[in-house]
């Protein structure tokens, strides 16, 4: 599945700066009118970053905040009411200003294999530690994201809904990097058949629409995500270099979509947005694709999220990709 429809030609990768949640919804909606997304705003503090968000998700599992960051515990407290409470009222302003919206909508959420990395068991090691919470992290991933894409499609009922698992932490778990507690190790890798089923099954919650992967550190594995069923890969394209060039074309004529991340995630002087996809260009004749395909096979991004911008910028940023998105469409040669 990666048909035009499925997707816009621009859109962001999910977090803003600020707090207010009417603005971030009007924002997201207002710059891309043909693929917006439910924003995410980690500044209002814990439960709205990304991993307590998701955490909120969870089914039969909860999680709190410690002085070390996220751990699971047995039941919902404070900290997982506060999650809910947050993606409540962005549903709410997300809501409120895409009635009779009908077309692709983005929404985000942090993969298994980084939420594994990330949130800690009761003796503080991370989840990666243990093949038994991996599996339940994963299951119970799957359904909550189950659940939270059947209330977003229920309030928009005319979106086609494109899935986003957030995976920056993907390539350091296949590495064997991620540190234990102590900092002075790190976790053993986890096997690459097991991070391929594990991505395969949460991503298959989302049978009716697409999934995208993202992950702004170097080294996406492109073909494994590909293999997992992922129809789009959402990267920063600086990071690129000319050795992933193999695997860029392989996915492109597979069919797979490339949230090409051309606008820096902070504060900086922009080109011209003709300027900002010059890379893109170069790549495609680089790899002797048709410039035909284009258009069909890139969606233009920031970097990363736009957390750490400022909101004069990140308003810049997106109102960026969706030019530098009609230059690459009008002159793709």
């Amino acid at each position: 599945m990666n048909a035009i429809s499925d997707f816009g030609p621009a859109t962001g990768v999910g977090s803003l700066p600020g707090t207010d949640a009417r603005e971030a919804a009007k924002t997201a909606t207002g710059s891309f009118e043909d693929f917006p997304f439910l924003p995410e705003l980690p500044a209002r503090g814990p439960g709205a970053d990304m991993i307590g968000r998701t955490a909120g998700l969870l089914v039969e599992l909860y999680a709190r905040v410690e002085p070390s960051g996220w751990r699971l515990g047995d039941r919902p407290g404070r900290d997982t009411r506060r999650a809910r409470s947050w993606l409540g009222e962005d549903l709410d302003a997300l809501e409120e200003f895409t009635q009779e919206y009908t077309g692709p909508l983005k929404v985000q959420a942090v993969g298994p294999w980084t939420l594994a990395a990330a949130l800690e068991l009761r003796n503080g090691e991370s989840a990666l530690s243990d093949p038994g919470a991996c599996r339940d992290l994963a299951a119970s991933l799957a359904e909550g994201l189950r659940l939270h894409l059947a209330e977003v499609q229920r309030r928009i009922p005319g979106a086609r809904l494109v899935l986003q698992l957030d995976e920056p932490s993907l390539t350091a778990v296949l590495r064997g990097q991620v540190k234990t507690a102590s900092g002075y190790r790190t976790h053993r890798a986890v096997d690459r058949q097991l991070v391929e089923s594990t991505l395969r099954d949460v991503l298959g919650v989302h049978a009716d629409g697409p999934v995208v992967v993202h992950s702004c550190a170097p080294d996406v594995p492109f073909a494994l995500l590909r293999r997992a069923g992922a129809a789009a890969v959402s990267f920063d394209f600086s990071l690129l270099t000319e050795r992933d060039d193999d695997v860029i074309g392989e996915a492109v004529e597979a069919g797979t979509r490339l949230f090409a991340g051309v606008v820096p995630g902070t504060d900086t002087a922009l080109s011209d947005p003709a300027g900002s996809v010059m890379g893109v260009r170069t790549l495609w004749r680089r790899l002797g694709l048709r410039p035909g395909l284009l258009a069909e096979s890139v969606t233009v991004t920031p970097a990363c999220g736009l957390a750490g911008a400022s909101p004069a910028y990140a308003r810049q940023a997106l109102a960026h990709c969706v030019r530098a998105a009609r230059s690459l469409a009008d002159n793709p040669e």
